[in-house]
């Protein structure tokens, strides 16, 4: 019995778990360049470390090792690669770091000193990253591990004492190793769970596409990896500023990704489009009014002599007064996505009036608008954009069949109209885009968009269009700018 109570909530939990409306899938064919710009950024952190100074005597040697710096980091090779439970694996091998030091002697009364170079080789680290979820929904890095080792030091002593240095470096070098080791773990930590996090932060959660409506790309669970790929799912949910407690449910259909070939597939469900829609329409944007020199000539006149019979029934004050032409849409459009093409559907109310100066409007006739547009999405650097065309249009009177036959004539003017003076205000907007989940700094290119059933793929290329390092240190937090001290370490010598 408890077992079918547990399964029973289960199934319950599950029936009212949110549909992700946006998806996004980075595969391993991305891991190569993000491996590329990692390792520089990490070399260049590698080469900041700095190491405690080294001290000590044996029977009348008294040695100073001090100002210990690295010069150089060579990584002949390296791995990066998803793990289903760790997200992300780093392995570097056979890795050496050039180094620079200041030695003193001091045996009797005789001293030396002076810089000496040396190098760190067979150098190998391992470290695991995993993401998660914060409670904002943002992504973070949640927790990183590490191992480091390096199998030996070579330092070419020379001088006075050559022979001595030769006899104790046999455990100074150790020591020095021991000390290196111990730096590399902290460097890696630091990387990842202050400086990396920072990058992170530039992804949007919840921000604004323009003064009226914003987009919410909480992440709805933590990223799941599996051996070839990393999968991350948003709300992808568009609200109205003005309502930020709005929200529209999802019953949409849930995107699915399949392919692997590109280094980055986003998925978008046709819920992406319609909250965006109705969130404008939420907001009161989906109207627009042309009143007098903003009604192109041809269809004033054309307008004014279909309701001849009506104007000329007005005063004489009224009948010049300016035409008004206002299209109002009455329901939230709606997307809908087949393998053919993506088209939107749209209801209007059409009014015609005459607005004469300092008097009431007056209305000549009001009539439906049924429209429907094609939807053409594109991908410019992290920016979906939507160019949208009329395909097709039809006006009736909601009074009667004969005033329905009357607009007939009217209906290849509107529609010229909405073509010429009505749609390119909307993809003026539209062009803008909305901005892609992704960090600062990197970009889409060589963009593919494929239409499925009820949602569509974009597979795509990562750029690197600024450096990580540049980004990071944009971002990098002002109260931390020294390693932080990460758990008890897993470096061993």
């Amino acid at each position: 019995m408890a077992l079918f109570g547990a399964l029973f909530l289960a199934l319950l939990a599950s029936s009212y778990a949110e549909l992700p409306g946006c998806k996004i899938r980075i595969t391993s064919k991305a891991l190569e360049l993000v491996k590329q710009e990692g390792l520089r950024f990490l070399e260049q952190e590698l080469e900041t470390i700095t190491i405690p100074d080294l001290r000590g005597s044996q029977v009348h040697f008294y040695y100073n090792i001090s100002e210990v710096k690295v010069t150089e980091l060579q990584l002949t090779s390296s791995e990066l690669h998803f793990h289903p439970e760790q997200e992300l694996i780093l392995q570097i091998t056979n890795a050496s770091l050039g180094l620079r030091f200041r030695r003193q002697l001091l045996y009797w009364f005789f001293y030396d000193g002076g810089y000496i170079n040396a190098s760190a080789e067979g150098m190998s680290i391992h470290t695991a990253l995993q993401l998660s979820r914060d409670p904002t929904g943002q992504i973070k890095v949640s927790n990183i591990s590490c191992q480091a080792s390096i199998s030996r030091i070579h330092a070419a002593f020379g001088g006075t004492f050559k022979k001595v240095y030769d006899f104790l470096s046999t455990f100074i070098t150790p020591g020095m190793r021991f000390l290196l080791n111990q730096q590399i773990c902290p460097v890696f930590h630091h990387a990842g769970m202050v400086l990396l996090n920072s990058l992170l932060r530039t992804l949007p959660v919840r921000s604004s596409v323009d003064e009226l409506v914003g987009i919410d790309y909480s992440l709805l669970k933590d990223p799941v990896a599996s051996v070839s790929n990393l999968d991350l799912e948003f709300r992808g949910a568009f609200f109205p500023l003005a309502e930020r407690n709005w929200s529209l449910p999802n019953q949409a259909v849930e995107p699915q990704l399949q392919e692997e070939e590109r280094m980055v597939y986003v998925a978008f469900s046709e819920f992406f489009f319609d909250s965006a829609m109705e969130s404008y329409f939420q907001a009161g944007a989906l109207q627009l009014s042309l009143v007098g020199d903003k009604v192109p000539h041809d269809l004033d006149m054309l307008l004014r002599a279909t309701y001849f019979g009506s104007i000329v029934l007005l005063s004489p004050a009224v009948i010049d007064s300016p035409m008004k032409l206002e299209l109002r849409v009455t329901a939230p459009p709606r997307c809908t996505i087949k393998p053919s093409g993506t088209t939107i559907s749209i209801t209007a109310t059409v009014t015609i009036a005459l607005v004469p100066p300092n008097q009431p409007e007056v209305q000549l006739s009001s009539m439906t608008m049924d429209a429907r547009l094609s939807a053409k999405m594109t991908l410019r650097g992290k920016a979906l954009r939507t160019q949208l065309d009329l395909r097709k249009f039809r006006i009736y009177s909601n009074q009667s069949a004969l005033e329905s036959l009357a607009l007939i004539p009217l209906q290849d003017p509107l529609k010229a109209m909405l073509q010429v003076g009505v749609m390119p205000i909307i993809n003026e907007r539209t062009l803008r885009g909305v901005q892609i989940p992704l960090p600062e700094g990197i970009n889409f290119v060589r963009e593919v968009v494929t239409n499925h059933a009820s949602f569509l793929t974009i597979g795509a290329d990562l750029h690197f269009a600024k450096g990580l390092r540049e980004v990071i240190e944009k971002y990098r937090p002002a109260e931390v700018l020294t390693p932080t001290i990460p758990p008890p370490s897993a470096a061993f010598i």
